[in-house]
Order: structure tokens, then C-alpha cells, then sequence
């Protein structure tokens, strides 16, 4: 059985200007912060700092997320849907495929060109000023 009016997205706490989320099950038609079915997880998108001892071995920030896997799988078995940050972060997790949901569905994959070859058209001249009678 699809649940199609569950969404797994981004719930907003923290403070001004030092955004956190939790990772969500909620129903579509709620509100961003209200009260989810199911919280699976957390994201800070802050990056961390590199501690200065760390810098010579060239590591980068991190951004810190937990996440339960198993929820995870679990409410993408049902059929839950996924926002686009959520589905971002799902990718890099490794629980949703590159091409997801279906290459016809993505905006960014175009399977015509765009422009035809571009044409060069010489036109005459205008004359921008009237000549004297």
C-alpha cells in the first residue's frame, strides 16, 4: 500500500542565523514545522571547522547529518516522497539511486537541443536621422 500524502522533508529549529532540521515523516498538507509522524534524523548545514592541527592534511569542513537508515528505508518502501534537499542528502547517503525519480521527471536532463544552429541575417542600415527637405 503507497502513502501517498507522506513527504519525508527538512523541519527548521535552532536559532536566528544557525539554522538546524530534522529529517521528518510528515504529511503533506501540514505545515513545515508542525508536529511529524516520525522523526528520522538531523542536519546541521553549517559546515564544522577543520581543527588547526587537521589543516596540513587537507581536510575539508563537514556538514554534520545523523540519520537511521533503517526508518529511512522503511518509509521509502512505503512510498513516502522526498524533498529536494532531502533527496540530495538520501543520494550522497547512498539510499536513492543518481537518476531519481525518473530521468523524464528531472528538469535538468534535456533530451532535445535547445537552440537550433545559429543563423547570421544582415539587414540593411537605417538611416537614424531624417534628411532636410
Amino acid at each position: 500500500m503507497l502513502s501517498k500524502g507522506l513527504v519525508i522533508r527538512l523541519a527548521r529549529f535552532g536559532r536566528k542565523h544557525q539554522p538546524l532540521y530534522n529529517i521528518v515523516v510528515a504529511n503533506k498538507r501540514t505545515p513545515r514545522d508542525s508536529l511529524p509522524v516520525e522523526v528520522i534524523g538531523t542536519y546541521n548545514p553549517v559546515p564544522i571547522p577543520v581543527a588547526p592541527e587537521n589543516k596540513e592534511s587537507n581536510e575539508k569542513p563537514y556538514k554534520h547529518i545523523e540519520l537511521d537508515f533503517h526508518r529511512a528505508r522503511y518509509w521509502l518502501g512505503v512510498g513516502a516522497d522526498t524533498s529536494d534537499r532531502v533527496s540530495f542528502l538520501f543520494k550522497r547517503a547512498g539510499l536513492l539511486p543518481e537518476l531519481w525519480p525518473k530521468p523524464d521527471k528531472l528538469s535538468q536532463v534535456i533530451q532535445k537541443p535547445v537552440t537550433n544552429g545559429a543563423e547570421v541575417v544582415f539587414e540593411e542600415p537605417k538611416e537614424l536621422v531624417r534628411p532636410r527637405d
